[in-house]
């Protein structure tokens, strides 16, 4: 690879076990292959706004350096150089950019709808939750995702004070630029305490040289590992091995920063102007006696309410974006909470006009209580505007029904579509779920298109190399 220039930005977190492992064995490889390295190497802890911006100083440094000598070969060859083949690089451009707000530097925006799309009978819990972003500058287009960081419970903060014998008050080392804070704010706004991981459980025992801890971190025990910290947090630890923790400053070491959650917008630009709706699936569980939840569900549920400012940024996905040609017809696919991205690009699609047929699979459990956004589908189903609806409701009869079934029973059509140059998009759970879609069309490749198995999966992945298959997954 003596030919190839490259520079890496490695991402990780420091609290696992193989910090940036991939980012550097990648980094080794292509420089024993001979690949020439423009900067240095970055490992990103999760802060990643200033390391990232130091790289790409260095980056672009190099990269004009390269430029200037490139050029000036280019002028002793001829007098008639086109500026317009110049490079410009990131940083040059005059062209006033949107105010940019980010996970460091949020927009705190006032809550201003909060409601269950669903019926109050529902054995699940979502949220409909919209923000306003009118006069702010934030700006976002269709496919983006909107970074949202929450509060963790005060009466689980509170809990873990009373358990070490805190008062909260103590000084202790801030995230943020000030350099200190109270151990409450630390616990209750910058670290996570729901979450365990190796290097916390790693770094307790050794703490406290818990013996049980111990012999679950030797590598043979992988296994017994995961299944504890899968639903245990903080707490827990607190609780099984007291007595460990007597230093306020080695208790906010030991967590990691409190991450943003990110959700895919739900509102069209075009159509909801001055507002960003989100929805959002409500996690709760029970574990071990006690009762949990997902940190910034339950932030929405539980503790936030009209007129609240939370803080709020736009996370760009410039992989999950509406085709541009605005006739091109496409198919979504989206169960559950999946439905936020394709409620955007039918309102997106309907505001600016689009011509191009819309095809949509929805999934939940009951049509009676979980059909999300029931109405304004139906209603575009009824104008037209949907082209086709499909739904899978899996606790409706005997025989449990989802979005691939769905697909199965509308193979020819769905190959059709395909045929006429469809984009498809895929929105959801990607361990089960998105794999199951993509055997499907598989499957309808080889039965529509008399293929066979590895020619489908050929045509699969040269739909997504031609940028007609999408996946917003996780």
């Amino acid at each position: 690879m003596d030919k190839l220039s490259y520079a890496l930005f490695a991402l990780g977190d420091r609290h696992y076990e193989h910090f940036c492992r991939f980012g550097k064995d990648l980094d080794s490889k292509l420089a024993a292959l001979g690949a020439n390295r423009l900067a240095e190497r970055v490992d990103s802890d999760v802060d990643v706004e200033e390391p990232f911006a130091q790289w790409k100083s260095s980056l672009i440094a190099r990269l004009k350096e390269d430029s200037l000598l490139s050029s000036r070969r280019e002028a002793s060859a001829t007098q008639n150089l086109n500026p317009s083949q110049s490079v410009v690089s990131a940083g040059d451009s005059e062209v006033p950019a949107a105010k940019a707000f980010t996970r460091d530097h949020p927009l705190l925006a006032s809550v201003i709808d909060k409601r269950a799309p669903t019926h109050a009978t529902s054995t699940k819990s979502t949220l409909h939750v919209a923000f306003s972003i009118k006069d702010t500058g934030l700006l976002y287009e269709a496919g983006d995702a909107c970074g949202v960081i929450p509060t963790n419970d005060l009466k689980l903060v509170a809990e873990i004070l009373q358990k070490l014998r805190f008062n909260g008050n103590e000084r202790v080392l801030s995230v943020k630029e000030s350099g200190a804070t109270r151990l409450h704010d630390a616990l209750a706004h910058e670290r996570e305490i729901t979450r365990l991981n190796r290097k916390i459980v790693q770094r307790y025992a050794a703490l406290g040289n818990c013996t049980l801890l111990l012999d679950l971190l030797q590598s043979e025990r992988q296994a017994a590992l995961d299944a504890y910290v899968y639903d245990r947090d903080l707490i827990d630890l607190l609780i099984e091995y007291p007595g460990v923790i007597d230093d306020p400053n080695e208790l906010v070491a030991l967590l990691p920063k409190l991450t943003s959650r990110l959700y895919s917008i739900s509102s069209s630009p075009a159509a909801h102007a001055g507002q960003i709706h989100t929805t959002v699936a409500v996690v709760r569980f029970t574990a071990h006696n006690r009762a949990r939840g997902g940190v910034c569900s339950t932030f929405f549920a539980d503790r936030t309410s009209i007129a609240d400012r939370l803080p709020i940024y736009i996370q760009p996905n410039k992989r999950f974006k509406l085709p541009s040609n605005r006739d091109a017809p496409i198919i979504m696919i989206g169960p559950g909470t999946g439905i936020a991205p394709f409620r955007r690009f039918l309102h997106e699609r309907r505001a600016l006009g689009h011509k191009g047929k819309n095809w949509l699979f929805f999934g939940e459990r009951s049509s009676a209580t979980d059909y999300l956004y029931r109405e304004e589908l139906e209603s575009m189903r009824a104008d037209g505007h949907l082209t086709r609806l499909d739904t899978a409701f899996s606790r409706d009869n005997g025989n449990k029904i989802y979005v691939q079934d769905r697909m199965e029973e509308q193979a020819p059509q769905f190959w059709d579509w395909l045929q006429d140059g469809a984009n498809v998009y895929v929105c959801g759970d990607a361990s089960r779920m998105a794999k199951d879609v993509r055997g499907t069309i598989c499957r309808i490749a080889q039965e529509q298109g008399a293929m066979s198995a590895q020619a489908a999966e050929e045509y699969v992945g040269f739909l997504k190399e031609t940028h007609r298959y999408y996946q917003d997954v996780y």
